[in-house]
């Protein structure tokens, strides 16, 4: 594969037009190379394999060397070389015409890799954006520039990059590309995937509000949350130990989902479903491909064209439209019956009763003028539905690698379970006022967090305006990628990154670095900041150290020790299989749900 790292900016200014021509030379000799190997396999006479007959003919006659000259190429040359000859034009010209358009004095724009016409870098991002980017950033720094078909890409890479673009400079990096796939979350009306603008402040502001009312906000509303989880972890922990009797192995993913989304919809909808309720797996089923869609590096919005005629790519986008609609109608269906049973001045059952109170009343409540915006009702079950969805497909991802990290890492989960054992004991289980007191697993929760980077490429950001960042100038509507994984493996940054050390967010006290903690990013910073962050970090450490503290567990001898992963907007770890024992009995747990059901019902 030929590489040029042939970028224009050094040559083109803001003020020249002048082409780099040891670019179009390296361009010109690949398209030859392109042309014998074409004519070698379609086995046509190239100018190489006509030189002796041109030879001949020279001898003879002069006319008939003239004679001989055009038919040198044959029709398909001669229109392959048309081709390609066509695409250089187009792409020089475009390349001149960007550099013409840049106001004086604005800077240059980042580097980067060559960008084929037609296509840009799409086989150079590949299927693992994040290793791609971490590998460009080493040659070209950590601010570089792409093109994913016709759509200029500018990634950032590392610590100081994406906080002084996301935190520095939040509102220029705050909004989102007008990419069609995004117009169809939520019904158009998604917090995470919508644009930034003043209605978007005041969704995020009354979303932001509610999420932490019922979650972490109150000592009410974190017994609660603490009851839907206990009660979800014995239900796991009961189907895992069930899956594995007589030494069985079974795969955890499908149970870690359902586990998860119920403790969400008790918290969204006041209800939960049965694991073998098929209708509500078969709609958790579609994150993964959901993610492959919006996610980095995806083709579906910078190659509009590929929609034209049958291919993998239109496919992928009409079942991505298909699960939108499946996934947004099962929350309006729940937004339509609480506003029809929720009385007038009655408490709220949950957070969707939390939404319906709330919307309309923002202004308000907050005594601040917005020029006459309002949210209205329709905001409720697209607010909700991001909520919802983006929690539970986060937070079931990265239960499955708490849960392959402990097999793969037996002396990690020993150690866990010492620490449990010696600070809860073995007459209670564990509960949110034991985090304080629980260094190690809060240390293996952000070492998890830290190396698996389950995130690792935030929701694409777009510029509000023209801009700079660490020198470069990044015009107004720039798309713009941010690759988390690079901060959390930086090897400045974390000595031995590749190794799963949980000991590394440890002082020499044996308490957690908070300094350390706060540098892992995987929740994003700035403005569009994850307003879930506490309630999945909460919901985390209670369902690992319920586990933990409840049960062993043990991996399959028979499956390579290699963690291999899925990428989307998540990166998933490649199905695996895992043998789940008691550490005692189900007693604890038994009489622990029902006692604090027996309470809630007084």
């Amino acid at each position: 594969m030929l590489e040029w790292d042939c970028q224009l900016q050094s040559d083109i200014g803001p003020s020249s037009t002048q082409l780099n021509f040891r670019c179009i030379h390296s361009y010109a000799r690949f398209l030859s190379s392109l042309f014998i190997r074409y004519c070698w396999k379609q086995r046509l006479p190239t100018a190489l394999d006509a030189h002796e007959s041109c030879l001949h003919s020279m001898a003879t006659s002069r006319n008939s060397a003239e004679a001989w000259i055009p038919g040198l190429l044959s029709t398909q040359q001669t229109t392959l070389l048309l081709f390609l000859s066509v695409l250089v034009a187009v792409h020089l010209s475009q390349c001149i015409l960007r550099r013409c358009r840049r106001l004086p004095g604005a800077g240059c724009s980042p580097p980067g890799p060559f960008q084929w016409p037609l296509i840009g870098n799409a086989v150079e991002v590949g299927n693992n954006p994040h290793l791609s980017f971490t590998r460009l950033a080493r040659r070209y720094g950590d601010v570089f520039q792409i093109r994913l078909g016709n759509c200029p890409v500018v990634v950032l890479n590392g610590e100081r990059a994406i906080r002084q673009a996301l935190v520095q400079q939040g509102s220029t990096f705050a909004s989102r590309p007008p990419f069609p796939s995004f117009h169809v979350v939520s019904n158009g009306r998604s917090l995470a995937f919508s644009k930034y603008s003043e209605i978007w402040k005041m969704q995020r502001r009354v979303a932001h509000g509610t999420v932490r009312a019922f979650s972490t906000g109150h000592v009410r509303s974190r017994r609660v949350l603490e009851q839907h989880v206990l009660s979800e972890a014995r239900e796991l922990v009961r189907l895992l130990v069930q899956g594995s009797a007589g030494g069985a192995f079974l795969n955890p993913g499908p149970l870690a989902v359902v586990a998860v989304a119920n403790v969400m919809s008790a918290v969204c909808f006041g209800c939960r479903y049965s694991h073998s309720d098929e209708e509500f797996r078969e709609l958790l089923s579609h994150n993964e491909r959901f993610g492959r869609t919006v996610g980095a590096g995806s083709l579906v919005d910078v190659l509009p064209w590929l929609q034209r005629f049958p291919n993998p790519v239109r496919t992928a986008y009409r079942d991505f439209q298909k699960i939108n609609h499946d996934f947004y109608s099962f929350v309006l269906d729940k937004f339509l019956k609480h506003r029809s049973s929720l009385k007038p001045g009655a408490p709220p059952r949950d957070m969707m009763d939390a939404f319906i109170h709330t919307v309309g009343k923002e202004e308000e409540s907050t005594g601040k003028t917005t020029s006459g915006l309002r949210l209205d009702t329709d905001y409720v079950p697209a607010t909700v539905t991001d909520i919802f969805g983006a929690s539970q497909d986060t937070l079931s991802t990265a239960l499955q690698w708490l849960l392959i990290l402990f097999t793969r890492y037996p002396e990690v989960q020993a150690q866990v379970q010492e620490e449990l054992d010696r600070v809860v004991g073995r007459d209670r289980l564990p509960c949110l006022d034991d985090q304080p007191h629980l260094p190690y697993v809060m240390a293996f929760l952000y070492e998890a967090m830290r190396f698996s980077s389950f995130v690792p490429v935030t929701i694409p950001h777009a510029t509000t305006v023209d801009t700079s960042i660490m020198g470069y100038h990044i015009p107004k509507d720039t798309v713009v990628f941010v690759n988390q994984w690079s901060v959390n493996h930086d090897p400045v940054k974390w000595q031995n990154p590749e190794d799963f050390n949980p000991a590394r967010f440890l002082d020499n006290k044996g308490f957690i670095d908070k300094d350390m903690a706060s540098g892992v990013m995987i929740f994003s910073v700035g403005k569009r900041r994850c307003i879930g962050e506490e309630l999945s970090k909460v919901q985390l450490f209670l369902f690992i150290a319920i586990l933990a503290h409840q049960c062993n567990f043990l991996a399959n001898p028979d499956e390579d020790r290699k963690m291999n992963f899925s990428y989307g907007l998540t990166i998933k770890p490649q199905s695996f299989t895992i043998n789940v024992t008691l550490r005692e009995s189900m007693e604890l747990l038994d009489n622990t749900v029902q006692r604090l059901q027996t309470e809630d019902n007084q």
